[in-house]
């Protein structure tokens, strides 16, 4: 986005609310731009100062000798307003607006930051904040911050919804030798949100790796734009905040029920490539790791140690990461059972044994990335009487720069005796962890993303049409007009007919008289169903029937259904009996949709019928760029997946089938986006062709 340049490099910048007493955010801010070794005029703003920290003071923004093109605000809230105007006038272009006392106050400050969006819109100035700590840029530079001291100059983009963090992890980054490229602290996101500086660090050339901390997403499709797009590129990683289900909405269907409050955010983090970090040490390892070592071209992992233990904490790690232990060659195995001790385990994990001196790491090492069947190693060095955690470092400098196409991390497990060595690794930057398993956690990081930098580009959206939408949006229609919100089953039927996913032919029936009429039309035998918006579970009150094969046990089950519904929900709207065709047995799936606010619909696909939700077999996409390749792994994580590729003899399922009709919903709801839930469960899926029986369409 060409247009944050400026905000990281601008010609000038000026600072209202600039302060001569020590202390204040307002004098922290100037003493910041100055140290920072930022080139261009800084203009302090106090109508009350001549001079502030050696530099000319103005007493307001039009009064500087050239336009800012970046002003920092640090006002009262009460004053911020005005400051924004005169910037307007004055033809500056970015506000960072440092002040609080918004809409993180309540209904005034909310009121009072929806004004100052207003002013910025008016004068088409962008913002970050406010209610912020800055931002900088450790490449132009510039601090435009009341931070405690500028980053080490570094490739790591750090955005953050949290101001504190900013502040804390800049401190911490000092003592772990880690740079950066550009923090940014967004605020309240009242403008610019984590999408914009997203996008920004993913066309800066001095950006390798982009980390985020958000508690939520604005604009969930124009993340998803962005996301993508950027990590594509180069890692995003973000450490999402608030994911338990207390946030969770009620929802009348199975699939709402399943999707928790978390849930749209890890499937669209997937989706668009993002790395999902579980912990601020998470985040940060996975940092380091990008910002040292190469993508491997495989997940093919070995682990040289001293000890057992650890190596096989190591080994259970990359089975639970989905990696593999990689496998030596003949010759490999050869090479190290000629130089290791007898004891030695020379297959995977290579186990050195404890009185190994820096020489047995070298050269395991070196056999093991030499290997065509490595793509990555771990070395884990514990404290004995004998190890050389010194040389063992620097044998490991040594093996990085002789296979620089492998990543290589470390373990060193210990204190004060591996201190030394720890500090060698680091200062040749390679990641050294205390224990096994954050390692092997970085390690799975780079290879995830080696996976999803090979994935095609620019693939097709799913372009499933549907035949008669004028008769959906009639339908549609209809349904609000009547005042209902969820519709009846033959409506839905006809819906999904009209998108091509096959039905159990359905027929609405006021009278016993007209249920057998339908029946003999539809075929025997047929199937039953109170038509009511307001009964979800139908089995629940009496209003299911199947297998009638007679028009007699048809009228007697229209009736015997009308009085169970009349028992058990007597105020309960109903419009009559649905008559239905009573189809095969088939594997029984559901396939549905729930509306998630952020990122919008969320499609479901698992294990249908009545224990959808004891078992939760269920996988999640988002509708938006959906395709082919993700329905299909859609389908493989789950347990159905293995029933409908024949399982224990059976034929297996027509899975074109049913990739078709999880196109089309997602096309249906992109399509109507009033539709809020959606259930079709059960699916049966047949060896040839799948038909849905019960479809549930909510509308808001």
């Amino acid at each position: 986005m060409a247009g944050l340049v400026s905000f990281f490099n601008p010609k000038s910048v000026a600072i209202i609310g600039a302060s001569k007493a020590a202390g204040k955010i307002g004098n922290v801010i100037v003493k910041n731009m100055i140290s920072s070794g930022y080139t261009g005029p800084i203009f302090p703003i106090n109508p009350k100062e001549q001079e502030i920290e050696g530099l000319a003071c103005y007493p307001a923004v039009d009064k500087t000798p050239m336009p800012a093109e970046l002003a920092v605000l640090s006002l009262p809230a009460s004053r911020t307003l005005d400051a924004a105007e005169q910037c307007g006038i004055s033809g500056v272009k970015n506000l960072v607006v440092i002040t609080a006392g918004f809409k993180e106050t309540g209904k005034e400050g909310l009121e009072l930051e929806r004004r100052l969006v207003e002013t910025c819109r008016k004068y088409e100035m962008r913002m970050t904040g406010p209610n912020c700590v800055g931002l900088i840029d450790t490449h132009t530079p510039i601090n435009a911050s009341f931070a405690a001291g500028f980053p080490l100059k570094g490739e790591i983009a750090f955005i953050s919804q949290s101001g504190a963090m900013v502040l804390s992890i800049l401190d911490w980054s000092y003592r772990a030798g880690l740079g950066f490229s550009k923090f940014v602290s967004l605020g309240n996101k009242a403008d610019l949100t984590e999408s914009h500086f997203i996008e920004d660090a993913g066309q800066d050339p001095n950006t390798k790796v982009i980390l985020c901390y958000i508690e939520d997403v604005e604009n969930g499709a124009h993340f998803l734009e962005v996301a993508r797009t950027a990590s594509r590129k180069k890692p995003v990683i973000i450490l999402k905040s608030g994911t338990s289900q207390a946030g969770a909405q009620a929802a009348s269907s199975h699939t709402g029920a399943l999707a928790g409050s978390d849930l749209a955010y890890e499937t669209a983090f997937r989706q668009c490539g993002v790395i999902r970090a579980r912990s601020m040490a998470e985040l940060f390892d996975l940092a380091v790791a990008f910002a040292s070592q190469p993508v491997p071209s495989g997940g093919r992992v070995a682990v040289v140690t001293n000890s057992g233990g650890p190596g096989i904490i190591a080994a259970d790690t990359i089975e639970q990461k989905k990696l593999q232990m990689a496998r030596f060659s003949q010759e490999t195995i050869k090479q190290l059972r000629g130089y290791l001790p007898p004891e030695s385990n020379i297959y995977n994990p290579v186990d050195v044994l404890g009185d190994a001196k820096a020489d047995r790491f070298r050269f395991s090492l070196d056999k093991t990335l030499s290997d065509p069947g490595v793509d990555s190693a771990v070395v884990l060095v514990c404290p004995t009487a004998v190890t050389e955690p010194v040389e063992t470092a620097r044998a490991l400098v040594d093996m990085k720069a002789a296979y620089p196409e492998k990543p290589l991390l470390a373990a060193y497990m210990g204190g004060e005796k591996l201190a030394e060595g720890v500090k060698v690794l680091e200062e040749a930057k390679i990641p050294c962890f205390t224990f096994p398993e954050p390692a092997v956690s970085s390690i799975s990081g780079l290879t995830g993303y080696g996976r999803t930098r090979e994935l095609p580009a620019n693939e097709q959206d799913l372009s499933y049409k549907c035949s008669n939408l004028k008769s959906v949006k009639a339908i549609l229609y209809d349904v609000k007009k009547d005042k209902r919100l969820v519709l009846l089953g033959s409506e839905a039927a006809e819906v999904v007919e009209a998108y091509g996913i096959p039905a159990a032919p359905t027929a609405l029936a006021a009278s016993p008289e007209e249920a057998a009429e339908s029946a003999g039309q539809l075929g025997y035998p047929v199937v039953l169903k109170i038509a009511s918006p307001e009964i979800l579970h139908k089995s629940d009150v009496g209003g299911v029937l199947i297998g009638l094969d007679s028009p007699e046990r048809v009228c007697a089950g229209f009736l015997e259904i009308m009085n169970n519904v009349q028992r058990y929900l007597p105020k309960a709207a109903v419009y009559g009996v649905e008559v239905q065709k009573m189809m095969p047995k088939g594997t029984e799936l559901i396939i549905g949709m729930s509306k998630d606010i952020q990122f919008g619909p969320l499609i479901a696909f698992g294990l249908g019928g009545i224990y959808v939700n004891l078992l939760k077999d269920v996988s999640f996409r988002l509708a938006s760029g959906l395709n082919r390749r993700e329905i299909e792994n859609m389908l493989a994580e789950t347990k159905a997946y293995t029933l409908l590729r024949g399982y224990r003899g059976e034929k297996p399922a027509d899975i074109e089938a049913i990739i078709g009709i999880i196109g089309r919903v997602a096309r249906l709801v992109t399509d109507f986006p009033e539709i809020t839930e959606m259930d079709i469960n059960p699916v049966f899926a047949y060896n040839q062709g799948a038909c849905a029986l019960d479809v549930k369409i909510t509308v808001s």
